[in-house]
């Protein structure tokens, strides 16, 4: 007698979950589907098979393939907000938060799954709710790491936001650049190098509270 085989994946289905753990799975099978395919490729039969649920149950959760995909995008951009915010909190030392404001980018484009691909290099950026998803992200970044250069340099906050951005900017592309190649490079040293660029510019700049530099 041989052995059975197991079902296809089309027919495997998972067990009943709490509404919020059933959301969390669909939206990781989501993000393994649009990652993989991009948006427009990707079909909400190809999310259902990979979560393991009916395309009723994945409908019953999210409506259409454009509003699960926001909400995915929702759901990154405030990872990667989060960790900036987190790298200005944890530290009053000035050099310490350029390396985890930088660090912070790293992670996240380092992460299991590159979620981050749907944030900085998705299929749907002409669609103007992806682009006010991404912006909004992206300001929150910007605005944690002004709040600080402005709170220590006294400069005013166009300039601040000027600076901060500079900062995102340079972690973004170089985290970016680093992924296909850290077999090269370790995370612990292109931090440090990117992070050491950084500072250079950042540290001239006087503190408030005396006119000293930054460091």
């Amino acid at each position: 007698m041989q052995p059975s085989r197991p079902a296809p994946a089309a027919n495997r289905r998972t067990a009943r979950l709490p509404r919020g753990a059933r959301r969390i799975q669909l939206l990781r099978a989501a993000q393994d589907v649009f990652v993989a395919q991009g948006f427009h490729a990707a079909a909400m039969d190809d999310i259902a098979d990979r979560a393991g649920v009916s395309k009723p149950v994945l409908y019953q959760h999210f409506p259409g393939k454009r509003e699960l995909y926001l909400a995915l995008l929702e759901e990154q951009v405030s990872e990667l907000a989060d960790r900036v915010a987190e790298a200005m909190a944890a530290t009053d030392n000035n050099r310490a938060r350029v390396d985890a404001a930088v660090g912070a980018y790293f992670d996240f484009i380092d992460a299991e799954g590159e979620a981050f691909r749907l944030v900085f290099e998705s299929d749907l950026r002409n669609d103007a709710d992806v682009r006010a998803i991404v912006d909004r992200g992206t300001g929150a970044c910007v605005e944690a790491i002004a709040e600080v250069i402005a709170a220590d340099t006294g400069a005013d906050a166009e300039r601040a936001l000027l600076l901060a951005s500079g900062l995102t900017g340079l972690a973004e592309a170089s985290a970016r650049w680093w992924l296909p190649r850290k077999g090269t490079v370790s995370r612990d040293e292109a931090v440090a190098l990117m992070s050491s660029l950084a500072w250079r510019g950042i540290s001239g700049f006087p503190r408030v509270d005396g006119g000293l530099p930054l460091d």
